[in-house]
C-alpha cells in the first residue's frame, strides 16, 4: 500500500532526496493510537496500520495546507491553533473544529495558569535562595550578630 505513493522501485523518494516515510507519521505512533480504541485483545494488521498511516498523514497535510494558505494571504509566517480550527471548519470538518477550539481555549487557559504559577514559584525560590544565602553568610562569619528575627 505505502509503496504506491510516488516512490520508485528502488526505495527512493520523490526526487527531492526525501523518502516516503519522511512524509508520514511514524507507524508505531499510528498503531499505538489505533490500539487505544480497540479491545485489549484485538490485533491490527500491518496493512491496516499502513493504510491508516497514509490517511492520517494526508489528512494532516490537507488541513495544514489550508491553514498555511490562510496565513500566506494574511502575510503571516506562523500557523497557529486558531488557523487549524478555521481550516477544519472551512473544509467541512465542523464536528472536529468546535471541540478542538474548546480544547485550544482550555489549553491556553491552563498554560496561562501554569506560567503564572511558575512566576510565583520563581519568586518564592528567589526569596528562599536569598534566605539560604543569608544563612550561609551567617555561618561563615562569626562576627555577624545571629538572631532569629522570625520569632
Amino acid at each position: 500500500m505505502a509503496e504506491n505513493i510516488g516512490t520508485s522501485n528502488d526505495g527512493g523518494g520523490d526526487g527531492c532526496g526525501f523518502k516516503e516515510q519522511d512524509h508520514l507519521l511514524p507507524i508505531a505512533n499510528v498503531g499505538r493510537i489505533m490500539k487505544q480504541i480497540l479491545p485489549p485483545n484485538a490485533k491490527i494488521s500491518k496493512e491496516a496500520k499502513e493504510t491508516m498511516q497514509e490517511c492520517v498523514s494526508e489528512f494532516i497535510s490537507f488541513v495544514t495546507g489550508e491553514a498555511s494558505e490562510k496565513c500566506r494571504k494574511e502575510r503571516r509566517k506562523t500557523v497557529n491553533g486558531d488557523d487549524i480550527c478555521w481550516a477544519l471548519a472551512t473544509l467541512g470538518f465542523d464536528n472536529y473544529a468546535v471541540p478542538l477550539k474548546r480544547y485550544l481555549y482550555k489549553f491556553r487557559e491552563f498554560e496561562g495558569d501554569k506560567a503564572a504559577n511558575q512566576v510565583k514559584v520563581s519568586i518564592s525560590n528567589s526569596k528562599n535562595d536569598d534566605d539560604d544565602e543569608a544563612q550561609k553568610q551567617q555561618q561563615q562569619s562569626p562576627l555577624m550578630f545571629q538572631h532569629d528575627w522570625k520569632q
